[in-house]
């Protein structure tokens, strides 16, 4: 993992980024006597500028974002690229949305690297690289503008104090929410193949990319399109070291497929378990298509294949 502490260094990009944009600087508000807010999307839709800031935000600038212009007929939707030669640290350490914060009224799911400096996920203790950290930054997933009392909540779970957090916000029907949440092909595939036991030591670079659904009208139908846009469009590229049995092994596990709960659009899979997110099968959560490419054997493996058609009934009915 990279020797910089993350929040250090997503410290560092949120800085220059405030300092040479007059958008992302005109949405950076002070809550009082809590910290920094960079509202992405709560009070207008703020676009592309912000959704790319976003992204490279939770990723903690560990990894090159751009938009490329779909290249697949069946798919011609702009697609969100992630490259990345520090995937455990940018993806898994900071970039999974895997801290839900609730504090009373308030929900969010939390990303970014303020999750490395509270480090009580489970998934801390396989990856490692909790930290301490000063300043905090971290990246929510909501409609609601945090308060005072949840900058006091994250700041008792960091240690550290309200006025030295950072927090960019975006709910997911926003267009920086929307490519935030799309930006995580590669990091969906690192926690599959954590989950299947794989070494995530062994994954050395990584590159992925997904299609940027339309902006949908409320968060729900949202949540619905941006995991469609990953599990049926999402294409994932690993470098990886080590015996090419384990790959061809755990590879056909990995791309979403491999799920009994593949084939049917995700709102629709939500509404089939009365809306209960933890009654879908965990290993629906991963790219289309995944290819390992094994620096030591030189040998190519690719799993699983993209879903245009589900994608256009996601995206466009």
């Amino acid at each position: 993992m990279t020797g910089r502490q993350l929040n250090d260094r997503a410290l560092s990009f949120v800085e220059s980024q405030l300092a040479g944009s007059e958008l992302l600087g005109n949405l950076c508000t002070i809550v009082e006597d809590g910290g920094r807010v960079i509202s992405c999307g709560i009070d207008g839709d703020e676009g592309i500028e912000a959704g790319l800031f976003l992204a490279r935000l939770t990723l903690c600038d560990l990894a090159e974002v751009s938009i490329e212009a779909g290249n697949h007929p069946d798919l011609p939707f702009d697609r969100v690229c992630v490259t990345t030669a520090e995937p455990v640290a940018a993806c898994m350490a900071s970039q999974y949305a895997g801290w839900q914060i609730s504090i009373g009224d308030f929900f969010a799911m939390g990303s970014g690297p303020m999750r490395a400096a509270y480090g009580g996920e489970e998934l801390f203790k396989d990856i490692g690289h909790v930290e301490e950290a000063a300043r905090i930054v971290g990246a929510l997933e909501t409609r609601q503008q945090p308060s005072a009392g949840v900058f006091d909540f994250i700041a008792s779970k960091t240690n550290t104090e309200p006025q030295n957090i950072t927090l960019a916000v975006a709910p997911t029907a926003s267009t920086a929410g929307g490519i935030q949440v799309v930006a995580r092909s590669v990091e969906t595939a690192l926690h599959k193949l954590h989950e299947l036991g794989f070494d995530l030591a062994r994954v050395r670079a990584g590159s992925g990319s997904a299609p940027i659904p339309p902006t949908a009208a409320d968060d729900l139908a949202a949540i619905g399109r941006t995991n469609d846009a990953v599990l049926y469009g999402g294409r994932v590229e690993l470098e990886v070291t080590g015996d090419d049995a384990s790959i061809e092994e755990l590879g056909a596990k990995t791309p979403s497929c491999a799920s009994e709960d593949h084939g049917a659009l995700f709102i629709e899979i939500f509404e089939r378990y009365d809306r209960d997110f933890y009654r879908i099968d965990p290993g629906l959560f991963s790219p289309a298509e995944i290819t390992f490419r094994n620096l030591d054997t030189g040998n190519e493996f690719t799993f699983g294949q993209l879903e245009p058609k589900l994608i256009g009934r996601s995206f466009l009915e």
